[in-house]
């Protein structure tokens, strides 16, 4: 979906492009990607080609968000790997320019999916779009961080320790009011982190069906998006932050696909999809996956819970769409203890 473009100087893109971009020619016009809830996102077309830019938003920020200098940077080391990404362009880290720092990629065509039910598809494409996501999140997991250039892409430590410490920050940062599910789940995953066991991986930290573009013809997964929340960090919490889907309510906003009778729908099930994932990253299994999928909960939402604030604020974004999402933070907190206690 995309709606005439707000928050962007078109003129001075249009300048920018012109002095920086070989083989840009003029005039500009830009249409804004309204699905997205953190960076704005606008699809530029010229008599050139169509490209993608995604800048920060404005007004004020919570410290470390919306960090696109990260996402060019981790895509652009991506480039000819086995995770697909958008071709990268450029960086604009002048913000005098448009008002913010913004980077500049390819558009990349294909099918878009917003929810993991994929109604327009049949069982069997429904099997292959899962198994792709499968096997593209594995080979994300497997990149070579020091031959991408990315050793530095995160701290040292326990990558559990500092997503707790971080995200609640954020969440006290951007609370409207107290949740008391959501106070209880912080006070169980502090009671109950694990040792770190030295895993460390590049993460998405987003990793969902409607952060992907797969390719007209078929299931291949064409581009990976908004990386905004990758680091080096755990890979077991990219693995369980996509599995939320799977408790989840159906719908726009919940995404999910609780109630959904998986057989028939030619998907698989949760363990199924933690299953192959293991057999292709060689594991034996996943210990203490329960803290991993209520940490995921956790983690969600403070995110949406910051994008509600944002709504409020009117700095969303899409704000209408904000303050909707945000009606699923105590949900969110709810499954989030569900899943510390096993269920």
């Amino acid at each position: 979906m995309e709606h005439a473009a707000a928050h962007l100087d078109l003129a001075a893109v249009e300048r920018y492009l012109a002095a920086h971009l070989p083989g840009f020619r003029g005039p500009l016009t830009a249409k804004k990607f309204t699905i997205g809830q953190s960076n704005p996102t606008f699809r530029l077309d010229s008599p050139s080609g169509t490209l993608v830019l995604r800048r920060k938003p404005p007004g004020v920020l919570l410290k470390s968000a919306h960090a696109v200098d990260r996402e060019f940077r981790v895509q652009k080391a991506l480039a000819g790997s086995d995770v697909p990404v958008a071709r990268m362009h450029l960086l604009c880290e002048d913000e005098g320019v448009i008002g913010a720092m913004f980077y500049v990629m390819d558009f990349q065509p294909g099918r878009h999916f917003m929810e993991p039910t994929l109604a327009e598809l049949s069982p069997d494409q429904r099997g292959a779009v899962f198994d792709e996501m499968n096997r593209v999140l594995a080979a994300l997991h497997s990149v070579d961080c020091e031959a991408a250039g990315l050793v530095d892409f995160g701290r040292p430590g326990s990558y559990f320790a500092r997503q707790i410490g971080r995200w609640t920050k954020q969440y006290r940062a951007s609370e409207t009011g107290t949740l008391a599910d959501m106070d209880a789940l912080i006070g169980w995953l502090d009671a109950n982190l694990p040792e770190d066991d030295g895993r460390v991986a590049l993460v998405h930290g987003d990793y969902r069906i409607d952060n992907l573009i797969f390719e007209a013809g078929g299931p291949r997964i064409a581009a990976v998006l908004d990386w905004e929340l990758s680091t080096l960090g755990h890979p077991f919490s990219d693995l369980a932050y996509q599995c939320m889907q799977w408790r989840m309510p159906v719908g726009e906003e919940g995404r999910g696909l609780a109630g959904i009778d998986r057989r028939a729908h030619g998907i698989p099930t949760e363990d199924e999809y933690v299953e192959a994932y293991c057999r292709r990253m060689d594991f034996a299994g996943i210990p203490g996956f329960d803290f991993c999928l209520a940490f995921s909960f956790f983690r969600m939402a403070a995110i949406v819970q910051g994008v509600l604030r944002r709504g409020l604020e009117g700095n969303a974004s899409n704000p209408e769409r904000a303050v909707r999402m945000g009606r699923f933070v105590p949900e969110y907190a709810r499954m989030g203890l569900a899943a510390a206690a096993g269920r």
